[in-house]
């Protein structure tokens, strides 16, 4: 336990060597990114047996490392916390981490630049481990960025393709906004705590002003909204679909969107005192849920129908999250829960896409369940924990987000209630049209593609995943056994129900069953076009279209943007320039003029000699007669 730095250092030696070895460990690196992703899990397992072993009020652990800024009054030091909390997230990042490394080496087996590619993802899951192991808020921010910097190498990584260029440039830019906030949080706790640690700055909440902690909690959102591909900073998870599949997996399923779920459950004490703040990260979270969820109907590319289905997914962990100690625990239990379906999902993409040449338009797919049974059998697995048919993980794990949602009580908890019961008959709807679409009625193939079943390489992960997504539910909820292993560090999960739990269970399962109604009447019991009908509703127009989130980003942030970059410029040629110019020009005018002085003749300057003196006597005598 004394030696927490392993885990981010195992992934961190395998991206250095990769990396710094190039052509020479292409025959390897698949290898050694896989072998040092397992190694990290392995450690994960091994410090998780030695916490188990701990009292529940004995099993956080810090390891301080070295003081990394001893400046004047800024003290910190580089060091790790192992908690609760913090050991969900490693076990999650290792374990699908390594599993989609697996995978990958069947996916990415004939990418010239595979050794790259693996580099990339170890350093991927070295900043994501480094995040949520930091023991203060700035070693948070260097994985922050690190995972920032990891993703843009990831979606990016076809990079002769202008779209995915195009991607992974926004991916950056985006989430820059993002991190402004998480940097501004950082000056805020400097300036009122004098520290960025988590235990000086959550122990100073008490003394601090409540316009302080809100301003602190709002920044804190934004960075979460940027990361986490919450509304208004969502726009870029859909395009980041151009990434290699796995690294959709990676990306929307065990690390980077659910940093902002992190963050926002670490610092629960700053959001607690801070009501508006709090209440703030509950619309963000009620509004996303049914943004991409909306979203989610209307799309025919199967990995962006999946994207929209992370960003409502983390919009359910963000509404739990800011209910409080409430949610809190609800909303990592669905983290985790997702972590499996989720994965299981885009690798199961991942393996239609191999069969079907790439193919991502699920109108030309159609009747794929019997040329890939397994394919089809751990999809549909996954497929059945998202819309939460019970005894599936997302049963659990949502359901219980329905019962704090209408627990919060009064107008708000009613108003919650209806949003996250919408947000499962939608779940249940796209989902259900995804199955239907790619795996269910006529073949709609084109002409030279000849699906068949993925490598074992690849379907032994989906079937790792399968099962978690059946077993993982029952397991976090068996005895409470989540609820009590992160009560130390989350506190105690207050239980309000305003509806009774079998009301509630009763409510969702009926919506959920309106959901797969709905899907299976419009694409089991009438053929699917080949091309998307162009007639469609003034909604279906806008969830094609994202529900116009880069209009509005160019409208409100891009064309603003400009006009004031333009104003700063003309401001800068016409006052800041002129200024210098101006200057310059007059002392070259001056300059000249008195350079005219220096003649060069000796009878001049003794002739201009002579005149100075007189004019000194004239002054003297003057000064004396007065």
């Amino acid at each position: 336990m004394n030696a927490i730095w392993i885990l981010p250092g195992l992934p961190l030696v395998g991206a250095v060597v990769l990396l710094l070895a190039g052509r020479r460990s292409d025959r390897f690196g698949h290898i050694l990114g896989t072998v040092m992703s397992g190694a990290a899990f392995a450690f994960a397992v091994m410090l998780f047996l030695d916490m188990l072993s701990r009292n529940a009020d004995d099993r956080a652990v810090s390891d301080t490392l070295y003081s990394w800024v001893p400046v004047s009054e800024l003290q910190v030091d580089f060091g790790f916390r192992l908690d609760q909390l913090s050991m969900c997230f490693v076990l999650l990042i290792t374990g699908v981490g390594t599993l989609i490394h697996v995978y990958a080496i069947g996916y990415m087996s004939t990418d010239p630049d595979r050794r790259k590619f693996f580099a990339y993802l170890n350093l991927f899951l070295a900043a994501m481990l480094l995040l949520v192991t930091a023991d203060n808020f700035l070693g948070l921010y260097v994985g922050w960025e690190g995972v920032g910097l990891a993703s843009y190498l990831l979606i990016g990584f076809w990079q002769h393709k202008p779209s995915a260029a195009t991607a992974a440039k926004k991916a950056f830019v985006v989430n820059r906004v993002g991190d402004i906030g998480l940097m501004i949080a950082l000056m805020i706790m400097f300036a009122n705590f004098g520290s960025v640690s988590f235990t000086d700055v959550f122990a100073g909440v008490d003394s601090a002003s409540t316009g302080t902690l809100t301003a602190l909690g709002f920044v804190l959102l934004l960075a979460a909204c940027g990361k986490s591909a919450q509304v208004p900073l969502q726009s870029w998870l859909g395009d980041a679909m151009e990434g290699p599949t796995p690294v959709s997996a990676l990306i929307h399923a065990a690390t980077m969107v659910t940093a902002g779920v992190y963050l926002i459950v670490r610092s629960g004490p700053i959001f607690e005192a801070a009501p508006a703040a709090q209440t703030a990260v509950v619309i963000v979270g009620a509004v996303t849920l049914l943004f991409g969820a909306i979203i989610g109907c209307a799309k025919d590319d199967i990995k962006k129908a999946l994207a929209a289905s992370t960003m409502s997914q983390i919009g359910y962990m963000v509404l739990a999250a800011g209910l409080g100690p409430a949610g809190y625990t609800f909303a990592i239990m669905l983290l985790l829960a997702h972590g499996f379906f989720k994965a299981g999902l885009f690798l199961g993409a991942g393996s239609v896409m191999h069969g079907m040449n790439d193919e991502v338009d699920m109108r030309k797919y159609g009747g794929l369940r019997t040329a890939m049974p397994i394919t089809f059998v751990t999809f549909g697995l996954g497929y059945l924990a998202i819309i939460g048919v019970p005894p599936f993980s997302g049963f659990f794990a949502k359901d219980k987000i329905i019962e704090v949602a209408f627990g919060a009580g009064g107008l708000q908890g009613a108003a919650l209630g209806v949003i996250t019961l919408a947000g499962a008959g939608l779940t249940a709807f796209y989902m259900t049209r995804v199955m239907l679409m790619t795996f269910f009625g006529t073949p709609r193939w084109e002409s030279g593609a000849h699906p068949h079943e993925s490598p074992s390489i690849m379907t032994g992960p989906m079937m790792v995943l399968a099962v978690g997504s059946v077993a993982a539910g029952a397991l976090f909820t068996l005895g409470g056994s989540l609820t009590h292993w992160l009560e130390p560090v989350v506190g105690e999960a207050e239980e309000a129900h305003a509806i009774p739990a079998w009301v509630v269970t009763v409510l969702a399962l009926s919506v959920v069953a309106i959901g797969v109604a709905f899907a299976y009447n419009r694409y089991a019991r009438t053929p699917v076009p080949a091309l998307a009908p162009e007639s469609v509703s003034a909604l279906t127009s806008a969830a094609r279209a994202d529900l116009y989130g880069d209009a509005v980003n160019e409208a409100v942030l891009m064309r603003p943007g400009v006009k004031l970059t333009r104003a700063t410029e003309r401001f800068d040629e016409i006052a800041v320039s002129g200024v210098t110019r101006g200057v310059t020009t007059g002392l070259a005018g001056l300059s000249i003029r008195i350079r005219r002085l220096q003649t060069g003749y000796v009878r001049s300057y003794a002739l201009t000699m002579l005149a100075g003196t007189a004019v000194v006597l004239a002054m003297m005598l003057a000064v004396m007669v007065w």
